[in-house]
C-alpha cells in the first residue's frame, strides 16, 4: 500500500500535467484489481513483483512518450533491484500479428503494445477511453484486438472470448434521441439510441464480450449522465425511472481526441489508453500503401522516393512555412498517398477498381519509362499535398526542400 501511494505521489509531482491523468482512489483500486488478477494467475510469484507489474500495467497505457521514462525511473527507485520479466502473451500476440497482416497494417511495436494495453485495461476497467489525435491508430487498435479475440474464441486456455461491437456517435443526435425522451403531447416514453444499445448489450449472452463504443467528442453535457454507469454502480438510470444494470461481460468505450472539456469526475471513472502519432510515425502509412499495390508497381519501390522526400518536407513545413490551416504530419502523408493513388489510376499505371486491363497494359511498358512516369507523378503528388497548406510567401521553402 505504501509503495502504491508513494508512486502516485511522485507521479503527481514529477510528471507533466495532462487532462487525462488521474491519481485518485479509483486509480488505486484499479491497481489492486490488477494485482489480484495477477496473484490468482501466478500464486507462486513474489507479491512485490506482482505489485510492481500491476502498477506498470495499469498506468503505462495513459502516459505520454515523454513521461514514460520518468515513470520507469520512479518505479525503479521504489522497487530497487527488482526487474520485471518480459510477459509472455503467447497466442494473443500471434493472433494480433495475424490480424495486422489481414488488415494490411504494419506490425509496429508501439501499435501492438497499445493493442495489448487496451486488452489489459479491459480486464480491470468496465469503462475506458481511447484518447489520441487523428491518425494515432485508435480505431485500428480496437479493430485489431477485436479480430484477434474473435480468432482466439476457441483457445484451449479459455482466457479469451469473442467480442460484439456496438458503435454510435453521441454528438450526431440530441440528448433526447440519445438517452430517451417523453413525447410533449402524449407523454409517452420512447427509448433513445443509447438506451436501446445498452439494454441489448446488458441482456446479451455472456459467451461474448459486449463493447459499446462512443465514437465522438466527449463533453460535459452528455457524459455526466454516464457517471452511474462508469462508477461501481454500473447502472444506466433513465428519466423514465428504468434502471438497467450492466452485464458481466459489458464494457463502455469512448474514442476521443482529447479530454479538455471532460470533468475530473469523468476522467477518474475510466481507464485511459493514450495514443500518439509521434510513437507510430508516418512510415507505416507508406509501407501499408505500397503493400497494397500490384506487384508490377511494387518492383519499382515507389516508397523509396516517398521516404526520401516526405521527412525533409515535413520538417520544412513545420519550421519554415506559414500554414493557412493547421495540419498534422500524418494527414499530410495520407494526402500525398491518396493523391498519388488517384494520379496513378488516371494515368493508367494502376488499374481502375475491379478491372485488370490497365494492369496488363502498364505491365508491358518498358521499365525505364514506367519508373520515369512514376517518379514524375510522385513529385507532383508531393508538391500538391505537403505544400498545399503553405501560404504564398513561404511556398519557395517547400520547393527548396523538394529540390534538395
Amino acid at each position: 500500500a505504501r509503495k502504491i501511494v508513494q508512486t502516485y505521489k511522485l507521479c503527481s509531482e514529477q510528471l507533466s500535467s495532462q487532462d487525462h491523468y488521474d491519481y485518485g482512489m479509483r486509480a488505486v483500486k484499479s491497481i489492486i484489481v490488477a494485482a489480484g488478477n495477477l496473484k490468482r494467475k501466478e500464486p507462486q510469484t513474489e507479491e512485490l513483483l506482482l505489485t510492481m507489474r500491476a502498477i506498470k500495467d495499469v498506468n503505462l497505457p495513459k502516459f505520454t512518450t515523454e513521461d514514460i521514462p520518468l515513470f520507469n525511473g520512479i518505479t525503479q527507485d521504489l522497487f530497487p533491484g527488482l526487474t520485471l520479466p518480459e510477459p509472455d502473451y503467447g497466442s494473443l500476440m500471434t493472433a494480433l500479428q495475424d490480424a495486422c497482416v489481414a488488415q494490411n497494417l504494419e506490425q509496429v511495436s508501439s501499435f501492438v503494445n497499445k493493442c495489448i494495453q487496451l486488452w489489459e485495461t479491459i480486464l480491470v476497467r468496465h469503462g475506458l477511453m481511447l484518447v489520441g489525435e487523428t491518425f494515432s491508430g485508435k480505431t485500428c487498435v480496437l479493430n485489431t484486438l477485436y479480430s484477434a479475440l474473435s480468432a482466439l474464441k476457441d483457445d484451449p486456455s479459455g482466457a479469451y472470448m469473442a467480442a460484439q461491437l456496438y458503435t454510435l456517435n453521441p454528438k450526431s443526435v440530441t440528448m433526447g434521441q440519445l438517452y430517451g425522451q417523453f413525447d410533449d403531447i402524449s407523454h409517452e416514453w420512447s427509448d433513445g439510441v443509447l438506451a436501446v444499445t445498452y439494454r441489448t448489450a446488458a441482456t446479451a449472452s455472456t459467451t461474448e464480450r459486449q463493447w459499446v463504443m462512443f465514437d465522438g467528442p466527449v463533453d460535459a453535457v452528455w457524459i455526466e449522465n454516464m457517471n452511474t454507469v462508469l462508477d461501481d454502480n454500473k447502472k444506466l438510470c433513465l428519466m423514465s425511472g428504468e434502471i438497467i444494470k450492466m452485464g458481466p461481460t459489458q464494457t463502455m468505450m469512448f474514442e476521443v481526441e482529447d479530454l479538455s472539456v471532460a470533468s475530473p469526475a469523468t476522467v477518474s471513472r475510466v481507464g485511459i489508453v493514450y495514443l500518439q502519432t509521434v510513437a507510430l510515425g508516418w512510415e507505416p502509412l507508406v509501407n501499408s500503401w505500397e503493400a497494397a499495390l500490384p506487384e508490377y508497381v511494387r518492383k519499382h519501390t515507389p516508397s523509396a522516393l516517398l521516404k526520401a522526400v516526405i521527412g525533409p518536407c515535413i520538417t520544412a513545413v513545420r519550421k519554415q512555412v506559414r500554414e493557412i490551416v493547421p495540419t498534422s504530419f500524418m494527414m499530410l502523408t495520407n494526402n500525398a498517398l491518396q493523391l498519388l493513388s488517384g494520379l496513378l489510376r488516371e494515368s493508367g499505371l494502376l488499374p481502375p477498381a475491379g478491372s485488370d486491363d490497365a494492369e496488363i497494359e502498364a505491365a508491358k511498358m518498358p521499365a525505364a519509362d514506367f519508373a520515369k512516369k512514376l517518379e514524375g507523378l510522385t513529385m507532383f503528388a508531393l508538391v500538391w499535398s505537403l505544400g498545399a497548406s503553405a501560404d504564398e510567401s513561404t511556398r519557395a521553402n517547400i520547393e527548396e526542400a523538394l529540390r534538395q
